[in-house]
Parts: structure tokens; sequence; C-alpha cells
């Protein structure tokens, strides 16, 4: 199983990357898990333009990566439990998550999405919604493969 977290983010390494390793490593046992920021000249410009062109740059940028079992993580996404959680990414051998960028998704690659999910209904900043993403990961994994972690 594949799993790959694809977020608009400028890369960075800090204590949050640290984690994020110690997650990824914890999953490898069950899933190869990776992380991809992204973030390019089209990106900056368009946030500097408008809601709609960021939208439209992030879409662009995330098309490609629309293969597989596809998660958007959107604020009006629905909001799971770590068992329908563990559901969602039990079922493909490739699960792409999508995390948006400032200014959030364009509805159509929503729509492109198989699922839309809320992590919660706090707005949180990249680095911890991906560090967030990664335990429930873990957690989903755990619960899949009746490890202990979940109890």
């Amino acid at each position: 199983m594949k799993i790959n977290i694809y977020a608009i983010v400028k890369p960075s390494s800090d204590d949050f990357d640290k984690l994020n390793k110690e997650f990824i490593k914890m999953c490898s046992k069950y899933a190869k898990v990776e992380v991809h920021h992204i973030f390019d000249k089209n990106i900056a410009k368009a946030q500097n333009i408008s809601q709609s062109e960021a939208q439209k740059s992030y879409t662009q940028a995330f098309e490609k990566y629309l293969n597989g079992h596809c998660i958007a993580l959107d604020v009006l996404g629905k909001k799971v439990d770590s068992f329908k959680f563990s559901k969602m990414i039990s079922n493909d051998s490739e699960v792409n998550f999508f995390i948006g960028g400032a200014y959030g998704f364009e509805r159509d690659f929503l729509n492109k999405c198989q699922s839309v999910i809320s992590l919660s209904d706090l707005t949180m900043a990249h680095k911890v919604v991906t560090v967030v993403l990664l335990e429930q990961i873990f957690r989903g994994l755990a619960i899949k493969n009746n490890h202990p972690y979940h109890k």
C-alpha cells in the first residue's frame, strides 16, 4: 500500500519535520507513506492576485496526482472517526491526501476526489495538519492490522 500526502506549502526542516519522519517510520511496517510539499512560482504569484487564482493554481499543481483513492482535506468536509478513517485507507493500493493552500480548494477539484473530509472545525497551520494526518494514518493502519496503538 502507498499513501501520499500532497500539501501546498513551502518545504522546511524543523521539529515538525522530525515528528513527520517518526510517524512515517511507524507506518512503514504497513504502508509506504510519503509527504510531498508543493509550492512553485505559479502558486506564489496566484496567491498575490486573488482567492480564485490561488485556488486554480492549487488545482493545476494537484491534478496530475489525482489517481488511486483521492481524499481532500477541507473545512466543509465530512467529519469521520478513527474507525471510519481506517476503512477509508484500507481498500485501495494507493491513497492520496490533498491539503490545500491558504484559500482552500475549488469545488471542481473537490468533486474529482472520492472523499472530502475535515480533521477538525479548527483552522490549523499546514505543519500541524500534516502531523495530525500522519498520526491518524498510523492509527488507521494500526486499527486495520489489530495493532494495540489505538487502545
